[in-house]
């Protein structure tokens, strides 16, 4: 069994590189992907705790990009952006390789958004809220995002977001830091055109993550056939070779239908629990949210049959 999705302190998880290879030898996995967001500055320190404990090592990044062939539709019938969540594998760390010129590029836009994000909640109440206490709050990690702002609103301003909880957590996503939020910002200009044209010459394979909350809309919701045919059919046309079907906080019966729509389409489906340690409550690497979720070894070895193709 293997985990192909999953995140550390270098970006919005709270483990460190060791304790997550560690806890993936203790689960018998085979195989982990680190995929922290926009960043591999994970990885040196993941190749040797991996190799330490005897489970490989595949080097991955997870990035925040635009669909510009799907913006997104809102209920009101206006149409957005379309940011999107693709995972990239068998990623070069050479500093010089343009891929990772790439992800410098989506670093510098990440440290724009957070700004512009910052200064709206300012002007909404937050005055406490500034890049450096998030920075401060947020430990070192190579990427810093919402799941930290979000944090940061918490402890510097309770008497506007209330105590911390599950439910209030996710609240504050939907009034002021989600697509939908009074505060927020548009990701990335850079698309997922551009990172499979820079990627796969080198040997990166793509797969999009967490599909349905990438695609489903407002005006979408529940209609998983026939909003994803068509999307799936354009992400092969571009250069994607897998879909996330077996992502850990979905269903089992949503995964299976997941899976046979990517066969269907001649793609790979990828699989991942998404962990994020004790910052996303409930979800554990290798089995996900519900405890049932099971990625074979096979699909990493699809995967490497896609590099350079």
């Amino acid at each position: 069994m293997i985990d192909l999705h999953t995140h550390s302190r270098f970006s919005d998880g709270s483990d460190s590189p060791r304790e997550l290879a560690e806890l993936a030898a203790r689960l018998n996995l085979s195989a982990i992907a680190l995929t922290d967001h926009d960043t591999t500055d994970s990885a040196g320190d993941m190749a040797a705790a991996c190799a330490d404990v005897g489970v490989e090592h595949v080097t991955g990044v997870e990035i925040s990009l635009v669909d510009p062939l799907h913006p997104r539709r809102r209920g009101d019938g206006t149409e957005v952006a379309r940011s999107v969540h693709v995972l990239a594998y068998f990623v070069p760390l050479d500093p010089s390789h343009p891929f990772q010129g790439f992800l410098s590029d989506l670093g510098h836009d990440r440290l724009q958004r957070n700004q512009r994000l910052i200064e709206r909640l300012v002007e909404w109440g937050f005055h406490r809220l500034s890049l450096e206490e998030v920075a401060q709050r947020a430990r070192g990690a190579s990427s810093v995002g919402r799941p930290h702002i979000a944090a940061t609103m918490f402890e510097l301003h309770p008497e506007i977001v209330g105590e911390r909880t599950p439910d209030s957590w996710n609240q504050v996503f939907v009034e002021w830091l989600g697509t939908a939020g009074r505060a927020y910002v548009p990701k990335s200009r850079l698309t997922l055109d551009d990172a499979v044209r820079v990627g796969a010459s080198a040997g990166v394979v793509f797969s999009l993550a967490h599909p349905l909350s990438n695609y489903l809309d407002e005006t979408s919701s529940g209609r998983i056939e026939e909003t994803m045919v068509p999307i799936i059919a354009s992400l092969r046309e571009r250069g994607v070779v897998g879909i996330e079907a077996s992502y850990g906080s979905t269903l089992a019966p949503v995964r299976a239908l997941m899976v046979k729509l990517t066969r269907d389409a001649g793609l790979i489906p990828t699989g991942g629990s998404d962990y994020h340690g004790t910052f996303k409550a409930g979800v554990r690497l290798g089995t996900g949210l519900y405890g049932d979720l099971a990625v074979a070894d096979d699909i990493l070895e699809e995967l490497r049959g896609r590099r350079n193709k």
